[in-house]
């Protein structure tokens, strides 16, 4: 039985190497970076009225310190591609930066709810400090794991293809910033329309 079961998933992983031609790894590529970009513009999409609405704060704060964590962000990338070259790969560098990730996205959405510490039952945080707090580490966190895989996803895409196969290398790409540029405008269209109805 076991046996079979060994056959039967090498059968479809050829399948789906040999029908569509490429390495199995990069549909999980392409969907991974699709779905991190789709909760990375979500998330981003409403921040300022989180700041705003939520935490109390006035716009100019906000806004600094939106453009801060947007600014940490795009630094990221430069520690990512230390860790990656100089200590664990692009792969390992990918996964773990990947659960930092998740992990502050998990942060700052327990962040957002009232209930945290809403001792009362008014429908207001009684502590906002633990929720400003949870904001700021969940921020930290998406910022080092959104950053720090950047330098590191397309090209460990690039190099899950042998030689002899640069057309399919070359479309990948193309597919790669389809999914990123996808997720990105599908997540910024999408949120604010979930935040109106308030599901």
């Amino acid at each position: 039985r076991d046996q079979w079961k060994h056959t039967w998933i090498l059968h479809c992983v050829s399948f789906c190497q040999s029908c569509f031609g490429y390495p199995l790894s990069i549909f999980f590529i392409v969907v991974n970076e699709f779905c991190e970009r789709f909760s990375y513009y979500g998330m981003r999409a409403i921040l300022i009225l989180y700041f705003t609405n939520f935490i109390g704060w006035d716009d100019n704060l906000s806004t600094a310190i939106y453009h801060t964590f947007i600014a940490l962000c795009y630094l990221m990338p430069i520690l990512g591609a230390l860790i990656a070259d100089s200590w664990l790969g692009k792969f390992k560098t990918i996964i773990s930066l990947s659960i930092v990730y998740t992990i502050g996205q998990g942060i700052i959405s327990i962040s957002s709810i009232n209930d945290l510490t809403d001792y009362n039952h008014e429908g207001t945080p009684d502590s906002l400090p633990v929720h400003v707090a949870l904001s700021m580490i969940g921020l930290a966190l998406i910022a080092l794991g959104t950053g720090g895989i950047k330098p590191c996803v397309s090209a460990f895409g690039g190099d899950q293809f042998e030689e002899g196969q640069e057309k399919q290398r070359n479309r990948f790409f193309s597919i790669f910033y389809l999914a990123i540029n996808a997720g990105s405008l599908l997540s910024t269209i999408i949120t604010p329309i979930l935040r109106g109805k308030n599901i």
